[in-house]
């Protein structure tokens, strides 16, 4: 463990949730001490199971559970919990890879040869309850001596130059870092003094599962109407979009008679709700946040950015903000980072958040209810139908097409490596398990090995043939699975040497 004075955390993280529990799990494995302070007493709710709780984690984001060993005990956990991971797809001819705005493309449209940069195979992404994403997280931070104190929010916050002192549940808490994964209200992002700007919701969305006295009235499925949309799931799963410019969200009670009112008018039925069992609303307001750091304060997850839950990326970036934050953060607690590699986080996630922004406000637009968007929508459906529109959309909605501009150099560079297979049967992904960069070296060039024994631990030297390498020599992986150097004619040491320059500090 990174040693720091007395009571000092090297990091407290604010927010208890998938995001800053994963945040918390990599820097403890840098060594980093962490305590996580989560306002919520109680991470349990029935918000989270299913079928409220479905989110689906994208390839980017199983690729990096993968790495950090944590994709297997998620399957298993749900297997044992007898969840049913395919249950969004199993009943239909064929399997669904996602959707843009409700419509749909399809895994055997997908031409992945557009994909030079990934080894041809199965590409896959998953589905998970939030219960057991949080349940696999909470098992991993605990096992990592990550400290949680549940039911204590954080209140306020003063910046020093060298530290952070936090006021949360009564108490104050000490750091040299302070980390705001506390959600779209965010109390560290607001104490902080940091901007958040954006658009306007347009519309109040609901999911709740009800007793239908007629459910014979609502045809199943995802419906537009002349007033808004609607989805059926039998016997109770219901979903409404009412274009009211997000006037009922968070402002009364959902009550029984009131979400009875809105979805007949909707569906244009007299479907009669009997029982209100459980309801939540939501809206597609986007915000994000102007800095991703101020000071020692830094922000991620819904703290950095909010959008409508359309096409399931919030978790997925907020995710991704863990993994590309945590060693960059920890290597600047180390003093193992050269100048600037912490401001590269917002650097390089802003601009990823920004897109997800824009990608839900335009299927916003094909939901509002005007002829102008079911004439758009009857084009996209049409481009998505086609083999280059399929793939396209599950480019972006797998996270595929994440590429960090890290200047000129291989195509690679920049994106997240391909799980190469070795010769002896190992797969690369399971290198990554401790947190180190890697530097590959699938032909054994002179000096390679050398260079990364003095590098003091910081990189891994990974060498052997793979099935299929894509041309390449050597690389250097960071911590984070993105490849920051690749070459397929390694000339010298130097190269390499310069390439490990631009992300750690070595001897």
């Amino acid at each position: 463990m990174h040693t720091s004075p007395a009571n000092i955390y090297d990091v407290i993280v604010a927010g208890g949730g998938p995001v800053g529990l994963f945040l918390a799990c990599e820097l403890r494995l840098a060594g980093c001490s962490v305590l996580v302070l989560e306002r919520a007493q109680d991470p349990h709710s029935p918000l989270k199971r299913l079928p409220f709780g479905l989110r689906g984690l994208s390839v980017a984001t199983v690729e990096s559970f993968d790495r950090r060993g944590l994709m297997d005990p998620l399957k298993h956990l749900m297997v044992s919990r007898d969840v049913p991971a395919a249950a969004h797809w199993m009943k239909q001819p064929r399997r669904p890879g996602g959707h843009f705005a409700g419509i749909q493309f399809f895994h055997d449209q997908i031409d992945s040869a557009n994909w030079p940069w990934r080894i041809p195979g199965p590409v896959s992404n998953f589905a998970a309850d939030m219960t057991s994403i949080e349940a696999v997280f909470s098992a991993r931070a605990e096992a990592s001596n990550v400290e949680i104190r549940r039911g204590c929010g954080v209140d306020g916050l003063d910046q020093l130059d060298d530290q952070v002192i936090v006021h949360a549940g009564g108490e104050v808490f000490r750091a040299q870092w302070l980390v705001g994964c506390d959600g779209a209200r965010s109390v560290v992002r607001k104490a902080a003094g940091i901007g958040f700007t954006g658009t306007d919701p347009e519309f109040t969305g609901y999911s709740a599962t009800a007793v239908l006295a007629n459910p014979n009235v609502l045809k199943p499925g995802r419906h537009y109407t002349a007033t808004g949309m609607f989805i059926y799931t039998p016997p109770g799963t219901i979903g409404i979009v009412d274009f009211d410019r997000g006037a009922f969200h968070r402002t009364n009670p959902i009550t029984r008679e009131q979400f009875e009112a809105t979805l007949r008018r909707i569906s244009g039925t007299d479907v009669s709700v009997t029982a209100l069992e459980l309801a939540t609303t939501w809206t597609d307001r986007a915000f994000q946040a102007s800095q991703y750091r101020k000071g020692r304060v830094l922000l991620a997850g819904d703290a950095a950015h909010i959008h409508s839950p359309l096409g399931g990326q919030g978790l997925n970036l907020g995710l991704g903000d863990a993994i590309n934050l945590g060693w960059k953060l920890a290597a600047t607690i180390r003093g193992t980072a050269p100048a600037g590699l912490l401001d590269s986080y917002e650097h390089e996630r802003h601009p990823v958040g920004a897109l997800i922004l824009d990608w839900s406000r335009a299927q916003v637009v094909l939901m509002r209810p005007s002829r102008s968007s079911r004439a758009l929508e009857a084009i996209v459906r049409d481009l998505i139908e086609t083999r280059d529109g399929a793939t396209y959309f599950a480019e972006r909605v797998w996270g595929i097409g994440l590429h960090y501009d890290l200047g000129e150099g291989h195509p690679l560079v920049g994106r997240t490596v391909p799980d190469f297979k070795f010769a002896d049967g190992t797969r690369l992904n399971e290198c990554f398990r401790t947190g180190q960069a890697l530097l590959v070296d699938f032909d054994r060039c002179i000096g390679l090995q050398a260079f990364a024994d003095r590098c003091g631990g910081q990189i891994r030297y990974v060498t052997g043939d793979a099935e299929e390498r894509l041309g390449l020599q050597a690389m250097l992986v960071r911590p984070d699975g993105v490849v920051a150097w690749a070459s397929d004619a390694v000339r010298n040491e130097k190269e390499v040497a310069d390439a490990v320059s631009r992300w750690l500090i070595v001897g």
